[in-house]
């Protein structure tokens, strides 16, 4: 909403009144002052009206070491979820807000992230945005070596009718490998090692865009983004 618009409704005030207070220097905007009725605001924008600070909700970044077993979902009545998990390291927490910025399947582990910004969540999720994931795959049967070229080259899928962006595979030894991709479709790594009737018997996110999961981190555990890395990814 405008600055302009949004004073006038929470203040209850003239749009006389929200000009005269801009053009008198009257109104900071997250520690700044602000002039042009016409800046987007949003509910975290840090606004001061003649020294008054008004009403704001913080925003939540936190980054989640998921174990597996638990449900990459808010509630559910029969599985353990990451929630639940974040409610009983942070019980003063409110988690009413928060969301997942991309999902993790229940036996899946590793980065999980979730917020309460959900412009922030929805600009991580954009297709265009291709943010890389990277993955540790361990496999049933051995990975024949070509796969890393036909990763490289793109994978069809039928059920969305898109072709995969080029993935880049290393191979860890004969069933472990690092996979890196650059879409969020519904078990996709999963899919990918199909190709070769070779199921996936362990998958871990150890990485997304600049956030690389703390080694220090246990499972279950999370911990707040810094500054730089909400900017950066």
């Amino acid at each position: 909403m405008r600055l302009d618009r949004y004073l006038s409704k929470t203040l209850r005030v003239s749009n006389k009144q929200v000009k005269q207070w801009l053009e008198c220097d009257q109104i900071t905007l997250d520690d700044a002052p602000c002039k042009q009725g016409e800046t987007l605001v949003n509910r975290f924008s840090r606004i001061q009206v003649e020294g008054r600070p008004l009403a704001h909700d913080t925003p939540l970044y936190l980054l989640m070491h998921k174990p597996a077993g638990v449900l990459s979902a808010t509630k559910d009545r029969e599985h353990t979820t990451v929630i639940e998990l974040i409610e009983a390291q942070y019980p003063h927490l409110d988690s009413s807000d928060l969301h997942l910025a991309g999902r993790l399947d229940r036996a899946t582990t590793g980065l999980l992230l979730l917020t309460n910004d959900g412009a922030w969540s929805k600009a991580l999720t954009r297709p265009e945005q291709k943010i890389p994931k990277t993955y540790l795959v361990t496999t049933e049967h051995p990975i024949p070596p070509e796969a890393v070229e036909r990763f490289a080259q793109g994978v069809w899928f039928d059920k969305e009718g898109v072709t995969t962006a080029p993935a880049q595979m290393q191979l860890l030894s004969d069933t472990r490998a690092r996979l890196t991709i650059y879409e969020g479709m519904h078990h996709q790594v999963k899919r990918m090692f199909a190709l070769y009737h070779n199921p996936v018997v362990a998958l871990h996110r150890e990485r997304m865009g600049n956030l690389v999961l703390d080694s220090e981190l246990a499972e279950g555990q999370c911990r707040p983004l810094s500054r730089q890395e909400i900017e950066g990814i």
